[in-house]
């Protein structure tokens, strides 16, 4: 039986997969949740740690999707989506990273858009018309979206980031594809970009005339990949050890995709949202209140988020309890001075190069292993170094940080972004004059 989707704030209305993932957000402003995430049967558990992350990759979306998709086209998708690896790295006794950058644009955000890329093409396979993909990014979300979506026939692409709150080589990323690709520089702060792009899911008969989806993690088909490496990090640890994961955390939607994985059967020890100054979600799981605020910017700038989407899915996922939400979720936040002092400390500690995000969550790991000295840490790095450039050479010195070929041939690419003011009226006419 196909699974059925409903949203946060109409837990008794259902779309069918396409309708969640192609109008990506509900006309009541929620986000998609599965009617069903069941544990994965027992059958799995048998063999998981000798399965490729591919093959769970496949029972983690079969499980979720049910009969949404048929398996050989749902098993083609996740190999052709999950193709790199996500490698599991000791640095000292209990205390592991998660690479998670080794993909096409280097940050962990590929897993979602290869995958989401690919589920969008087999839905409309049949469909006639352009599909526009909005997305707002902080960073890496415009990067892995651009790469994913770029000259795949029957899309285009319109990304909105904000102005000067990027990485050089991030921007590069963004605004040099062209093709079927458009970039918007927005004079603001992310929670402008993603405010902008919510509004136009909004206003419900435009979204359809323009058929427009999301590609940012308010869509449901960015979640499920994510939790692939949660089982992928867990398979590698020793046989009994419950893993307590700490997720340097923005959007939220990392975190999230490892609460589906908890809920699919995957035992895990904690959860530990790593933040930056950008406290709303630490502040809230310390006090019970949510408090959005405006984002200020950092030097690990994918987690700049004021107003975290994903806590709706948060909330959905414990009942909107606080108090359940805080007996598995744990959260600590660190400011630049901070995270700068680390990077430079676990070089020379162990020889790793943590860039800003992956720093705050080590940071973090710490933390909780003061209060848990038995825990197994696994800190989610999800972006390479060399993406922020100027600041690893701040730190480290310059030439500290080998720049692949992939990045480096971006550097001399010329940028073309289209100066966008954080105004929903302009956007939308904007938008409209595109056709």
């Amino acid at each position: 039986m196909p699974q059925k989707f409903y949203s946060t704030k109409s837990p008794g209305q259902f779309v069918d997969l396409k309708e969640a993932v192609l109008r990506s957000l509900p006309s009541d402003n929620g986000l998609y949740m599965p009617e069903y995430i069941d544990p994965l049967p027992a059958h799995f558990w048998e063999n998981w740690r000798d399965l490729s992350l591919p093959e769970i990759g496949f029972e983690v979306a079969k499980m979720i999707f049910r009969d949404s998709v048929p398996e050989k086209q749902l098993e083609k998708i996740v190999h052709q989506s999950a193709n790199f690896p996500a490698p599991l790295v000791t640095l000292k006794e209990r205390e592991h990273i998660l690479e998670l950058f080794h993909g096409p644009t280097l940050a962990f955000k590929d897993f979602g858009a290869r995958f989401m890329a690919r589920l969008m093409g087999w839905l409309t396979r049949e469909d006639e018309g352009l599909l526009t993909v909005l997305v707002a990014t902080s960073g890496d979300t415009g990067g892995a979206v651009a790469s994913a979506f770029h000259n795949v026939p029957g899309t285009r692409v319109v990304i909105l980031y904000p102005k000067g709150k990027v990485s050089d080589l991030q921007e590069k990323q963004l605004t040099t594809l062209g093709g079927n690709i458009t970039s918007l520089e927005v004079d603001g702060t992310f929670d402008d970009c993603q405010r902008l792009v919510k509004s136009t899911f909004l206003k419900r008969e435009m979204a359809e005339d323009l058929n427009l989806t999301s590609a940012n993690s308010i869509n449901i088909s960015r979640l499920v990949p994510q939790s692939f490496y949660y089982f992928e990090a867990a398979r590698k640890l020793p046989l009994g050890v419950q893993p307590t994961f700490v997720i340097p955390s923005g959007n939220f939607g990392n975190l999230t995709a490892g609460l589906l994985a908890e809920k699919l059967g995957l035992e895990v020890e904690r959860f530990v949202a790593a933040t930056n100054r950008n406290d709303v979600i630490p502040t809230y799981l310390q006090e019970g209140e949510y408090r959005p605020r405006p984002s200020v910017a950092t030097i690990s700038n994918a987690m700049d988020v004021g107003a975290p989407s994903n806590f709706a899915r948060m909330e959905d996922i414990f009942g909107n309890e606080w108090k359940s939400m805080r007996a598995r979720v744990a959260g600590f936040s660190y400011d630049d001075q901070m995270t700068r002092e680390a990077i430079r400390r676990i070089k020379v500690e162990t020889g790793y190069t943590l860039e800003p995000h992956g720093a705050v969550g080590w940071l973090a790991a710490e933390e909780w292993r003061k209060l848990n000295p038995e825990a197994h840490t696994v800190v989610l790095e999800t972006a390479h170094p060399a993406k922020f450039l100027d600041v690893m050479e701040e730190e480290l010195g310059e030439g500290a940080v080998a720049v692949p070929e992939r990045l480096g041939c971006l550097a001399n690419l010329e940028k073309v972004a289209i100066p966008m003011a954080p105004d929903e009226e302009v956007f939308v006419e904007w938008l409209r004059s595109m056709g």
